[in-house]
């Protein structure tokens, strides 16, 4: 059956302690005509809920956010003021099909997900800064000012994933099982926000949750990478999205350029808003034409902000010159 730790998935849980019947449908935003359904996943994190946010505003658009925890909910819910219809609670990494039929009259999920057109995958280990050594850091910076070096090396702090939150658990497996519920469900398209950078073996992303010697739960990126691959061959059409740098600034002030393969990574600015990454996530879902797509994104700083070009020409443009990833390169599966 399908199995879940974190909820119960024959009921939406208010985070009140009510229940939801899982008879409650989907408001429709449109009179006389369904809106297209959205599942957004990690619809909680700092991405995820921009994304939650476009597509609640959008007409064209019924969406359910779907979260790890009941505290992820209240977050959501205190962010995009959302309706409890709108969220569902499940710790993806915890997903399990056995026994649920392609024609099973069992429904082992929420009938809020029934009808899901498109999911967007938002979810990603994210790592804690160890206490430690920000204290030890923060004792260095008298004799690191003294040596006329710069008063914080930022590669001295260490970062960690919670245990069972790693990338691999996370990146790879919750997202394997994000991909997998997307088949039952009978989604079409699926957007994955990933990451750029990949091809550099030495990416200080990867190293982040290993010790000095390299061991430990890191490789994020490739970690991702690999689920990336699985999405490529589930069969359905897929958007993946490998974003630089995120930064939380404004997004349309910056012109969007997108390319393949790690090409923007020796640009020297190389950062992108949240915001334009989750504008690109539903100018995928409107302007994808049945194409699936694999690129890089970036913004460039223009002259007049007024002038800047909108995610779904940009894309329409990208997608026009036949480019996508090359998934032959970078690093080998574990």
């Amino acid at each position: 059956a399908f199995v879940n730790h974190s909820s119960r998935w024959n009921e939406i849980r208010s985070i009140t302690g009510q229940k939801i019947s899982r008879q409650s449908p989907l408001h429709m935003k449109i009179p006389g005509q369904l809106s297209k359904k959205v599942i957004v996943t990690g619809a909680a994190g700092r991405t995820g809920s921009l994304v939650f946010s476009l597509l609640s505003s959008d007409p064209q658009f019924d969406v359910v956010g779907l979260v790890r925890s009941e505290a992820s909910a209240k977050k959501l819910m205190a962010k995009t003021k959302c309706s409890l219809e709108e969220v569902v609670i499940s710790d993806v990494t915890q997903m399990q099909f056995e026994d649920v039929g392609d024609d099973s009259q069992q429904n082992p999920w929420p009938r809020a997900l029934d009808g899901t057109e498109a999911m967007v995958i938002c979810t990603s280990a994210v790592p804690q800064i160890s206490k430690l050594s920000v204290i030890k850091a923060m004792l260095k910076i008298p004799l690191n000012i003294l040596a006329k070096k710069k008063a914080i090396n930022f590669r001295d702090l260490v970062f960690k994933y919670k245990p069972g939150q790693y990338p691999e658990m996370v990146d790879y497996v919750g997202q394997k099982k994000q991909i997998d519920f997307a088949k039952k469900l009978g989604v079409k398209h699926v957007i994955l926000v990933s990451s750029m950078g990949v091809l550099d073996p030495n990416n200080f992303l990867n190293q982040i949750g290993k010790d000095k010697r390299g061991n430990g739960h890191g490789d994020i990126l490739i970690w991702k990478r690999m689920a990336e691959k699985y999405l490529c061959l589930s069969g359905l059409q897929y958007t993946i999205i490998h974003p630089g740098g995120l930064v939380d600034t404004e997004s349309r002030k910056m012109e969007l350029v997108l390319d393949v393969d790690d090409a923007l990574m020796r640009n020297e600015k190389k950062s992108i808003s949240r915001g334009d990454v989750a504008s690109l996530c539903i100018a995928a879902l409107t302007v994808s034409g049945g194409k699936s797509i694999s690129f890089d994104c970036i913004g460039k700083e223009v002259a007049d902000e007024n002038n800047v070009r909108s995610p779904e020409d940009v894309l329409k443009d990208f997608l026009e010159t036949g480019k996508t990833a090359d998934y032959r390169l970078g690093p080998a599966s574990y």
